[in-house]
């Protein structure tokens, strides 16, 4: 069964792994927005710099792969085997959102980017960003894009 791009790598973590993740989320929120409006706009700077588990998967799976062509082609053919297993996993967790990296990465902290975006709501709503989407039939939508912008 396919389940939705942005739940696809909660579905295959473990329940506790989750929690852990979103209980140190709500806690680096709090933290935050007790500091005030500038550690909260500085928290939001780091955040545009996180990566997301997306984005490790994208950099270690071409790694390993380049690497396995490398050896295959200057040490053993055997080496071959390396991109086809990495690459056989990258497209596994394209359609289920499972790889091996996953569960390690998941337990080191990772997010999502949509995990990342709850935490970047979140302070943003905190801060007041979002106090400002009031008004009239279309003004309203372009009014909460903007605000969804910064």
């Amino acid at each position: 069964m396919l389940v939705s791009t942005g739940d696809r790598v909660r579905t295959n973590t473990a329940d506790c792994v989750n929690e852990q993740i979103r209980g140190r989320t709500a806690a680096t929120v709090a933290k935050v927005v007790a500091a005030g409006p500038d550690a909260i706009t500085q928290r939001l700077n780091a955040l545009e710099q996180e990566w997301d588990i997306e984005r490790y998967i994208e950099t270690v799976a071409p790694s390993i792969s380049l690497a396995g062509v490398m050896l295959g082609l200057t040490s053993s053919r055997k080496w071959f085997a390396l991109p086809i297993l990495v690459q056989s996993f990258l497209l596994q967790h394209a359609i289920q959102g499972w790889c091996p990296p996953i569960p390690v990465l998941r337990r080191l902290g990772i997010r999502t980017s949509s995990e990342i975006d709850q935490e970047r709501n979140a302070l943003k709503a905190a801060r007041g960003d979002y106090r400002r989407v009031v008004g009239q039939n279309g003004q309203l939508i372009s009014q909460a894009l903007m605000a969804a912008q910064h």
